[in-house]
């Protein structure tokens, strides 16, 4: 202990030093003191750290004197969201639990950044992101930030950053953009700089939390990185607050409570493995981690509310998707009535869509073949001499495209159940029972979610979809197919009606074998009609049905010597895919 204070006298008289002056004397200090220089240089830039973070703009919050129930404490913060913003209540759960782990930054692997957009102005997205800065710990505004404070600014204090205006100076910023990415992960949050006179190489981490707040997308990468909270201008029925008639203390006491449940929760926290929702992409997954731990460790029904607001803001396909991305859908939608196509057809029918970009591409006009092969060629796939009737043609076929499909497109069927009916029961309406047994199959673990229940004794339904718990609708886009002149009613069945929509009844074992003959002829649109259908019942469960399928097309294509596409029906035709179905009913869990 003796030793102690004259080193903390020595190390505090060191850091009251200019740099210049500091570098003159560090060697002989740290001779002096018993110490290697790189230990003083740590030790005297952490002291001037502490120095600097009496000036800081935000105050020091006291945990609150007792213990908080974290469940009440996260219902408050999004009831006080609510009260001052127009929003779902998907975006406050969401924002409730983004605010909450800026208080764990010290214990969350990942941070991403909450992203308030709008499309218009006058959206309360200034107010909102204000609002997230009462909440969260050590919170620092700014209008603008130029790349070396932003770095420099995280370094020195640690802050919760919260950026207004982002669309106005971070779109064309790319050197900010790549530092804001970086701060995503704790093990990649950081950059390197020289700094001094030598130009001597220093790390600075980027790791923290961090709110944008603008009109419209930011850039891929950071949408990707975010939790988006979408707000729409308020509409003359509704009423909200003005943050100025609040108590003053209001937003303290939720401060110091946040405090209090991070100072209990830590190691909880640090330690929680949350379900995460399966539906999500793995980026998604990553962004709700922290919040859903988080969740899981207050307890109550927050961890299902968490799970409910992860599928609703990010569990859609809607989000900006990259050129490539866009042009290997749109061939997607082209192969699932062909298995070859020319690079001069193609170019005519992905331009044939007016709502696409291809015909206005080629800065006004359509896109070329050379573009669409540059582009195609970031995937691995290449063009060559298909035969097209008798002639020949440089062109593609769907076996190309199978392993990019498979790895950069997702199956996102649009359920559609039956209109809510008349229940005088206390029974969930048809309408909430699939969003809740959606939001259950996927955190609580149950494998075959129900996509109707059965209707009440006695109540007319709108549809077809009310006859048995295991029957389901999906949607199938551009499919020109008639439904027979009558529909069977014994079960099980499967039909498309005239707008392309998939109608189905019984188990899945049979509804398998009736997709088959359904379709038979045309083996990709078997293909998706079941891939749709299945993932309707079991997100899971698909990865297994094409391995499997892909696994005994395989071995008739090496083993047999079949063409690919040949293996592939004969696979499916062979099995009639029941190999690849649970035993189970769709309807049991």
């Amino acid at each position: 202990m003796g030793l102690e204070k004259p080193l903390d006298a020595a190390v505090q008289r060191l850091s009251k030093l200019s740099p210049l002056e500091y570098d003159q004397v560090r060697k002989q200090e740290a001779k002096a003191l018993g110490v290697r220089t790189t230990a003083l240089d740590t030790a005297v830039g952490n002291a001037r750290k502490q120095e600097d973070s009496d000036d800081l703009p935000f105050p020091v919050v006291e945990p609150w004197p007792y213990p908080t129930d974290p469940v009440q404490l996260l219902s408050d913060i999004a009831a006080v969201i609510r009260r001052f913003i127009v929003c779902d209540k998907e975006i406050a759960h969401a924002a409730a639990l983004w605010v909450a782990m800026t208080w764990f930054i010290e214990v969350v692997q990942v941070a991403p950044l909450a992203v308030i957009t709008a499309p218009e102005k006058r959206c309360g997205k200034s107010l909102f992101l204000s609002i997230l800065g009462k909440l969260s710990t050590r919170a620092i505004s700014a209008c603008s930030i130029t790349p070396a404070a932003l770095f420099r600014t995280i370094d020195a204090w640690c802050p919760t950053l919260l950026i207004d205006e982002a669309d106005a100076f971070i779109k064309d910023n790319e050197e900010l953009r790549g530092l804001l990415n970086s701060g995503h992960t704790r093990d990649s949050a950081y950059v390197i700089r020289t700094q001094g006179d030598n130009f001597t190489p220093a790390k600075f981490t980027t790791w923290g939390a961090k709110a944008l707040a603008g009109i419209g997308q930011l850039s891929d990468t950071l949408m990707d990185r975010a939790v988006i909270l979408e707000l729409r201008r308020k509409l003359p029925h509704e009423e909200v607050e003005r943050i100025r008639d609040a108590d003053p203390d209001l937003f303290d006491v939720l401060r110091a409570k946040l405090a209090r449940f991070a100072e209990d929760n830590r190691d909880r926290v640090r330690k929680a493995r949350p379900p995460l929702p399966q539906s999500l992409n793995d980026r998604a997954q990553d962004n709700w981690e922290p919040l859903l731990a988080i969740a899981m460790t207050a307890g109550g029904e927050w961890l299902r509310i968490g799970c409910a607001a992860a599928l609703k803001l990010s569990g859609g396909e809607h989000e900006s998707q990259t050129t490539g991305i866009e042009l290997l859908s749109d061939i997607r939608e082209i192969f699932v009535d062909r298995d070859k196509v020319s690079s001069a057809d193609l170019i005519t029918l992905l331009c044939s869509d007016e709502e696409r970009p291809w015909a206005t591409f080629n800065r006004g006009k359509p896109i070329t073949p050379r573009q669409v092969a540059r582009r195609l060629r970031e995937y691995g796939i290449h063009s060559h001499t298909i035969r097209v009737g008798v002639d020949t043609a440089k062109g593609y076929i769907i076996d190309q495209f199978e392993e990019s499909f498979s790895r950069y497109l997702r199956l996102s069927p649009e359920i559609s159940v039956t209109t809510s009916q008349v229940n005088n029961s206390d029974e969930l309406a048809v309408t909430d029972a699939l969003s809740e047994n959606v939001t259950r199959n996927t955190c609580d673990g149950n494998r075959f979610p129900e996509v109707t229940r059965e209707p009440a004794s006695g109540a007319d339904c709108d549809g077809v979809t009310d006859k048995s718990p295991q029957t389901g609708a999906i949607k199938i886009e551009n499919i020109d197919l008639q439904s027979p002149d009558q529909i069977p009613t014994a079960e099980p069945q499967a039909w498309l009606t005239e707008t392309g929509e998939l109608m189905t009844r019984g188990s899945c074992d049979d509804l398998a074998a009736a997709i088959v003959k359904l379709s038979a002829d045309n083996l990709p649109l078997q293909r998706e009609l079941l891939a749709r259908y299945c993932q309707a019942y079991d997100h899971e469960h698909i990865a297994d049905l094409w391995e499997a399928w892909e696994e005994r097309a395989a071995i008739m294509e090496y083993d047999g010597g079949l063409p690919r596409h040949e293996a592939e029906y004969q696979a499916a035709k062979r099995l009639n895919l029941l190999a690849f179905m649970d035993s189970r009913n769709c309807g049991q869990s």
